[in-house]
């Protein structure tokens, strides 16, 4: 990918007002680790493994401002509750000298590249000749240090002449499907056809969909997955058709504190974000709307996780990865 999530310039950190795409390229500056914050708040930057990232280079620019370290920590660490690489990211940081900490944030940012480029080589095994694929919200570089998760999967599948097309969920409501990765899939020069959220059912039943991939926001002990609401919908659609269901979870992303789904926490948004695209109304003034940002998929209803060490089902997640190095 040509355009970078995010990026070190001048002891400053630039992120991509990933808002704007794909009609406008623009960067925001961040000086200050209340800037990174906030770009993580607003969605400017998304994606559980580029929050991660951004929010290490947060860290360094508090160190750099000579702020409160566990202050900006606990700012950064509330930004968004949901993606664990974000408190995982900021809690490694901490445990260097704070003179290390831009050292840090770029070896977090080279591991999370060198963890998706191992992903994409293990789960491309998944898929046979002519895959036709479906996939949930934006996976791909524009939410990681690069090459992505489950559409690195993809993508590197595609190059090995695997898969044939794509099916891009839109993603409501804030369209990561529609503006970013159909964005991506054009760079990549992959086919692909965009479909609403409400249309997978029925492609599922009336064309031939080879396989799922989506990625996770935070992976509890017993493989239950926390990823982008409607993932969970999906699931059940893919289970009902018998059509393989994937994660792509870097390990970062795993949460071995968390025994269960039911413990992880969801982040609930405006819901402004809902009924209004763009500063239009959509829906009556008077009408509330629930925004979950989030919701978990079951393990039982996920037939593998691919992680930069290999495949593994999710029942056999806990012991399998703890043996890992």
């Amino acid at each position: 990918m040509a355009v970078a999530a995010f990026t070190w310039r001048h002891n400053r950190l630039a992120v991509l007002d990933q808002r704007l795409l794909p009609r406008q390229i623009k960067y925001t500056l961040c000086r200050t680790h209340q800037d990174v914050a906030e770009v993580i708040r607003n969605m400017s930057v998304r994606g559980a493994p580029a929050i991660g990232c951004v929010a290490a280079y947060g860290m360094a620019l508090a160190a750099r401002n000579s702020q409160p370290l566990k202050r900006a920590a606990d700012l950064l660490k509330a930004a968004r509750p949901t993606a664990v690489n974000l408190a995982w990211a900021v809690d490694r940081m901490l445990k260097v000298p704070p003179s290390k900490f831009l050292e840090e944030a770029r070896r977090i940012t080279r591991e999370d590249l060198a963890v998706n480029k191992a992903m994409a080589r293990h789960g491309a095994r998944l898929f046979r000749k002519n895959s036709v694929v479906l996939t949930h919200c934006n996976t791909g570089a524009l939410a990681t240090a690069g090459v992505g998760t489950a559409l690195g999967v993809i993508g590197e599948a595609f190059k090995q002449g695997k898969v044939k097309k794509v099916f891009v969920d839109e993603t409501r409501p804030y369209l990561q499907g529609a503006r970013l990765t159909a964005w991506e899939l054009v760079q990549m020069r992959i086919p692909h056809e965009l479909i609403t959220d409400n249309m997978a059912a029925h492609f599922m039943n009336t064309e031939k969909v080879s396989a799922v991939i989506v990625g996770c926001d935070r992976v509890a002990a017993n493989g239950d997955t926390a990823n982008k609401i409607g993932t969970y919908g999906l699931a059940v659609l893919a289970k009902y058709h018998g059509v393989p269901f994937y994660v792509a979870m870097p390990t970062s992303t795993l949460d071995l504190k968390i025994k269960s789904g039911k413990d992880i926490p969801i982040e609930e948004r405006s819901s402004d974000e809902v009924v209004n695209w763009r500063g239009i109304q959509i829906a009556p003034k008077q009408t509330k709307a629930r925004h979950p940002a989030f919701d978990v998929t079951p393990a039982r209803l996920i037939t593998a996780i691919v992680t930069e060490h290999g495949v593994v089902k999710p029942q056999d997640l806990k012991k399998w990865i703890i043996r890992k190095p």
